[in-house]
């Protein structure tokens, strides 16, 4: 249910999701993973989408690779589509519901929670994809947001993933997450891929803007095919120029739903800015205020739910 103190999502429905069902056998014992070797020495670049049941540009991008027959001229690829189960759960009279069913996907990748004994949708859809992710290299993980905000790129805080990202290219606003930061622990995180001490391949998640907006299918399948291209899977299109510098923001703090009465102080959608001490919202009774001047925020809740993420607090760098 919309929380009566925020506007209800009025963005247009471009893009919905499609039957998969014809994707579920794959080619690796694993439902919804395909995998392609070229035979030639290279990286595993590990192409994921859907991590959130309601982020359907990762699925455009995905399907893009597989029905257009994209192969890797060295190392191998591997397409997954991760939260199929959710993703079936879309309700195109509540299209923004169906992004988990139990755990937060992208929040569980902590052999804590995947070793442990909790049980859920998610956690046996984590365990099951466990080997893709450590066979991998690089990974794209791609995702989008509820409101129309300009994308950009997430990643944990290490030279490689740094690098990375500056190299593939647009989206030019980069999320920076030290890693004691980052809620739980995503996709780019598990194993190796958060090891700060390993150094080789890379892990970014891509955010491509609204969650239904073409103009983010169109993003995720553009950005996928630059990663490749970087990667050195497929040969970089003719006339590429080096991208520009990118804008940089560091994550400073993560404040998390813990009141129904969570509110705004003013109407937001994600990158708004507070002077030092300006107060950003009410979590109940308990204030959040901005740590520093031109704090930036990212991923303003619109839908409150205790437990959940409310805001992230940022500065550029």
């Amino acid at each position: 249910m919309q929380n009566p103190a925020f506007e209800p999502d009025t963005a247009p429905l471009e893009v919905l999701p499609r039957d998969l069902s014809a994707y579920r056998e794959g080619n690796t014992g694993i439902p919804y993973v395909h995998r392609f070797e070229s035979g030639v020495p290279g990286p595993h670049v590990l192409i994921n989408a859907i991590t959130h049941g309601n982020e359907i540009c990762g699925m455009v991008a995905a399907t893009h690779l597989l029905d257009t027959g994209v192969r890797p001229k060295i190392g191998t690829l591997t397409v997954s589509f991760a939260h199929v189960e959710a993703y079936e759960a879309f309700d195109i009279d509540q299209p923004y519901e169906n992004r988990q069913l139990v755990h937060n996907l992208n929040r569980i990748w902590s052999a804590a929670m995947l070793d442990g004994t909790e049980d859920s949708p998610e956690l046996r859809r984590a365990r099951e994809l466990r080997p893709v992710l450590d066979a991998a290299d690089f990974v794209l993980d791609i995702h989008s947001t509820r409101a129309p905000v300009q994308p950009f790129w997430v990643y944990n805080e290490m030279d490689r993933n740094t690098a990375l990202a500056a190299a593939v290219g647009a989206p030019l606003v980069h999320l920076v997450m030290p890693q004691h930061k980052f809620p739980g622990t995503g996709v780019m995180g598990y194993g190796h891929h958060g090891d700060p001490l390993s150094d080789s391949g890379g892990s970014l998640v891509v955010e491509c803007g609204q969650h239904f907006a073409k103009s983010a299918a169109d993003l995720a399948t553009d950005v996928t095919m630059r990663f490749l291209a970087h990667t050195g899977l497929i040969d970089t299109p003719a006339g590429a120029v080096p991208p520009p510098a990118p804008q940089r923001y560091r994550l400073l703090e993560v404040h998390m739903v813990k009141s129904d009465d969570f509110r705004f102080t003013r109407p937001v959608i994600g990158f708004e800015t507070f002077d030092k001490d300006e107060l950003i919202a009410m979590n109940g009774t308990e204030e959040i205020r901005s740590p520093c001047d031109r704090c930036t925020i990212f991923m303003p809740t619109r839908m409150p739910i205790i437990g959940r993420e409310a805001v992230y607090l940022t500065v550029a760098i």
